[in-house]
């Protein structure tokens, strides 16, 4: 037999005489057992799964770094401390056999029981993966960093228990270093130390690489760490028994033997190798596999564009303190690991730097002044104390003289399930960094002369107060921005007009109109002061103004605040949405609620330029990239021309628009007919919607105040019960169509039925959004919840049910609706020619100049290219502010699918699709289905019970299989 395959032999042989040594005691299934019912535990209760409503199994890994220590340790302390109390240990030494083949064959037994333990918790993932949507990614590396973990913290339980004779001191000894590795890497150690050091002391911790490798990135130089840790203490294990059977030789000089020092040489030679290559891999880049679905923590072929478009290197620096918020702590490390990203995917175009700005006083000022970069002041509380931390959590993007600072508040979301028990994540760190990316670079490409794309001539309005009623400070803030606007205006070859008005001259004249108009009203430098006066900054043109903010006061803080304000009027920097909305009512009526869409206007404005078209005029702006109709009500003919022009120009049109609009009402819900004014010209490209209501029995829940009797003492809670009318869309959203497909989840509320035409007519439909199989139609408008006295609803399906379209995309040649007609806008202007003639008829010769000045012309664009597009969502309110509040506290966190939904029509209009597809891979948190809580009971115990059966089935068949060996023994015997 060759040296290698006796070596295999001896190996296996002693491997499994451990195991069976193992399952022939209770060992094994104590061990088992308790790893199964503490993970369980954990799983289920600790981590609250189902309160997570989370699809992972990552509560599952977060306590093993923990929960290996005491385990493995008490799985090893026997092994050699057994063998030299019993006094087994001296027929180990000897025999003929390395003493390196007992130390394997020790560790694999060991690492087959935790693997064989590991194996039976497979029902967690399995039972996730049918109760929602399942990355497998992270769960196959979660179970390589527990083998890895255990098998480190199994080798350095058996080099303890090979250096004593007790099973209780090779126990606490080997949870001490186990101990010490997991402690030098946590927070509670690391949070004393800058970031260079605390992250020199994470690498050296086995917990803080465990985590990385547990979220879906397996990274080399984690795997080497294991690996090595693994080798350092199975080799000092060698060493350890080799010292007990060495031959003495003795040496002259030194009294030791030459095979003594040979170990030592060989035994610190391989320690030292394996410790120090952790070193030279950690300078090695891209040495990681992204096992997440979408890769969500590599870089996008989108952001590679973008970073292929840079002609000089940019600048991203983040701004982390040494000191911060507990939650936010963790966050960094993240932040830092794909920052490099960017720094290694742009090939030297990118330089990437990490600041504690308290250690670098000039960089901090540079922060605050030139960025106006500010610390924020955190509470931070423990059991003993609570303190104000101020400290910074940004990221600097700077190309050129243009700059981009994200703050905390743009970075991460915070998931609130209970006053104590908040989570923080980060939200989508690649999209928002790249969208600043992608700011900065267009900005710089449009640099120059800001109002070389300015197209009219603006106004800067400073409604200031005499310096006599000014605070100090404020008078030379004034003469300031006095200087910095004469040389903008040199600058701007007469596009800015600079006036300077005292409200309060002339009797306030001014400050009551500015009031009314703007709401402007007096300023005071604190509550009891009796001085008050105006320093309110405007740039206008047209009917368009821009309030300036005022930050700090300073030169820099005023010249970034003007610069973004031109922008505002300039073109080619970013594009533009031209969205109409239902006018706002001067009086709505007693208890009624005026829908507002604040919510989305922030939204779009984060990335476009919003337009509050007005379409009375018979047309949209010119500027217009897009026009999105967002619940239009009553539109006239004029309206509808201005809509049916635009799609004919080859435009995209956004409408979320049906036959009914919700009335929040004295503290109760009524529906209501809202005709659009839309439904012919719909309907003449194909698209009908019904007037009736989806009600559908997979629905998003609905919050309702309960009032209990507790103790006498009425108390009042929000209980969330089923509602039909908020239809859940999850299969229905389209997944071949980038708008709806990276969604996770939707929730249209009170939405009607579209029907598509049969006949094309050269024009494409594509359902975007569908209900599900269980959807029926009503024609009551009776919305308010049906609940019985027991707190349940009492809806029920009547007539047929099935899939209704709620979503639909439509494109190719639209024919005009205003094709076989007259213009609106030739028809109005022949009314008002008619008037002008019976004026001009008593003026004689004034009427030829007249007639001029009045003349209107207008063609009807009788089709439209291929390029025009109608994405059509058959619901007004989805993305009211008052109904996102209801969608919200049903998920109990800000909704924002629906407002998602249509900036992703608009970047998929607009084509820019690499941002789309940013945004889709930031959604790493994978939500479950509602459940009851019987059926999350039902899930628990049957994870119990599987595993526990598969418990009891090995010891049966260990049972089983002792019988037989005794059987067969007894028969040898007789023979």
């Amino acid at each position: 037999m060759q040296p290698n395959q006796t070596a295999n032999f001896n190996i296996k042989r002693i491997a499994r005489k451990e195991i069976a040594l193992f399952f022939a005691s209770p060992i094994a299934y104590l061990f088992i057992g308790a790893f199964i019912a503490i993970t369980l535990f954990i799983f289920f209760w600790g981590e609250s799964f189902f309160s997570r409503n989370i699809a992972d199994v990552r509560p599952m890994f977060e306590w093993m770094p923990l929960l290996l220590i005491f385990l493995c340790s008490t799985l090893t302390m026997k092994l050699w401390s057994e063998e030299r109390r019993s006094g087994t240990i001296e027929y180990v030494h000897t025999q003929s056999v390395p003493l390196w083949h007992f130390v394997i064959g020790k560790f694999l037994g060991c690492l087959t029981l935790l693997s064989i333990a590991l194996l039976m918790t497979l029902p967690l993932p399995i039972t996730v993966s049918l109760l929602g949507e399942l990355d497998w990614g992270p769960v196959f590396s979660g179970y390589l960093a527990v083998l890895l973990l255990g098998s480190a913290y199994i080798a350095i339980g058996l080099a303890v228990s090979a250096r004593n004779d007790n099973q209780i001191v090779s126990l606490i000894t080997a949870c001490s270093i186990g101990g010490l590795f997991y402690f030098i890497g946590s927070s509670a150690f690391t949070d004393f130390f800058g970031h260079q050091s605390a992250e020199f002391f994470r690498q050296l911790g086995t917990g803080s690489r465990f985590e990385d490798i547990t979220r879906g990135v397996i990274d080399l130089r984690d795997l080497y760490y294991y690996i090595a840790l693994t080798l350092v203490f199975l080799a000092l294990n060698t060493y350890f028994l080799e010292q007990e059977r060495w031959a003495i030789i003795t040496d002259k000089k030194t009294g030791k033997s030459s095979y003594h020092q040979q170990w030592q040489m060989i035994t610190a030679l391989l320690v030292v190798n394996l410790l120090t290559a952790n070193l030279w891999l950690s300078q090695l880049p891209q040495l990681r596999l992204d096992t997440t679905a979408g890769k969500q923590y590599s870089i996008s072929e989108a952001t590679e564009r973008y970073l292929a478009q840079l002609q000089e290197p940019m600048l991203i620096r983040g701004y982390f303190s040494q000191k911060t918020h507990p939650l936010l702590a963790p966050l960094v490390p993240q932040v830092k690991d794909l920052l490099e990203e960017y720094e290694v995917a742009a090939n030297g175009r990118v330089r990437v730097e990490f600041i504690a700005p308290q250690e670098h006083p000039e960089l901090e000022e540079e922060a605050n002044s030139k960025f106006a970069i500010k610390p924020v002041p955190f509470q931070v509380a423990d059991r003993y104390q609570a303190s104000i931390v101020s400290s910074y959590f940004n990221v600097l993007v700077q190309y050129g003289d243009e700059h981009k600072v994200l703050g905390f508040r743009d970075l991460i979301e915070v998931n609130a399930r209970a006053e104590s028990d908040v989570e923080v994540l980060l939200r989508n760190p690649e999209h928002d960094i790249t969208r600043a990316i992608k700011t900065v670079l267009h900005d710089y490409q449009s640099s120059g002369n800001l109002f070389d794309n300015v197209k009219q001539t603006l106004t800067f309005t400073g409604y200031i107060s005499s310096p006599e009623k000014l605070p100090e400070q404020l008078v030379e803030f004034k003469t300031s921005i006095e200087e910095q606007l004469n040389a903008i205006k040199e600058k701007s070859d007469n596009k800015l007009h600079i006036a300077f008005i005292e409200p309060e001259k002339n009797g306030g004249t001014v400050a009551q109109q500015i009031a009314d108009d703007y709401g402007f009203q007096p300023m005071a430098t604190s509550l009891f002061s009796n001085q008050a006066f105006y320093f309110y900054l405007t740039l206008s043109a047209g009917e368009k103004l821009v309030q300036i903010p005022l930050d700090d006061f300073s030169d820099t803080s005023f010249e970034k605040n003007i610069d973004a304000a031109i922008k505002r009027f300039a073109t080619g920097f970013t594009k533009n949405v031209a969205l109409v909305t239902p006018p706002t009512s001067p009086y709505s009526g007693y208890g009624m609620s005026q829908a507002n869409f604040n919510q989305l206007e922030r939204m779009l404005g984060a990335e476009l330029n919003v337009i509050n078209e007005d379409l009375s005029d018979g047309s949209v702006s010119g500027e217009a990239d897009v026009l999105m109709l967002v619940s239009p009500k009553s539109l006239d003919e004029k309206q509808v021309f201005a809509v049916d022009q635009f799609l004919m120009k080859g435009g995209t049109v956004i409408a979320a628009t049906s036959p009914y609009s919700v009335n929040f009402t004295g503290g109760g819900l009524s529906m209501s007919s809202h005709p659009s004014g839309l439904e012919d010209w719909l309907t003449h490209q194909g698209l009908t919607i019904e007037k009736s209501l989806v009600m559908d029995a997979n629905n998003s829940a609905f919050p309702i105040p309960v009032t209990r009797n507790v103790g006498g003492f009425q108390i009042q809670e929000m209980r969330m019960i089923d509602y039909p009318y908020f239809i859940d869309i999850r299969e229905g959203l389209n997944q071949d169509n980038l708008i709806t497909s990276e969604l996770p989840q939707l929730t249209v509320p009170w939405a009607s039925p579209i029907k598509i035409a049969e006949q094309s007519n050269g024009i494409t439909f594509t359902s975007l959004i569908t209900s599900s199989t269980n959807a029926w139609t009503s024609t009551s408008l009776d919305i308010m919840p049906k609940v019985n006295q027991s707190g349940e609803t009492t809806y029920s399906s009547h007539g047929e049910t099935g899939k209704q379209t709620l979503g639909v995309l439509a494109q190719g040649r639209f024919s005009s609706y205003f094709a076989e007609k007259e213009s609106p806008l030739l028809a109005s202007s022949s009314d008002k020619s008619e008037e002008v003639n019976a004026e001009q008829s008593t003026e004689g010769a004034e009427s030829t100049t007249k007639e001029a000045s009045t003349l209107d012309v207008s063609s009807v664009i009788k089709h439209a290219p291929d390029s025009a597009r109608i994405i059509l969502i058959s619901a007004n309110d989805f993305v009211q502010d008052q109904v996102l509040q209801f969608t919200g506290g049903a998920s109990q966190n800000d909704y924002l699918n629906s407002l998602q939904l249509l900036v992703n029509s608009i970047d998929w209009s607009l084509e820019d699709r690499g941002l789309m597809s940013i945004r889709s891979r930031g959604n790493f948190n994978r939500t479950l289905p509602p459940m009851e809580h019987s059926e999350q009971l039902f899930w628990e115990y049957t994870n119990y019970v599987i595993a526990f059966a598969m418990l009891a089935g090995m010891a049966l068949w260990h049972r089983q299989q002792k019988r037989r060996k005794q059987r067969y023994y007894l028969t040898w015997l007789a023979q």
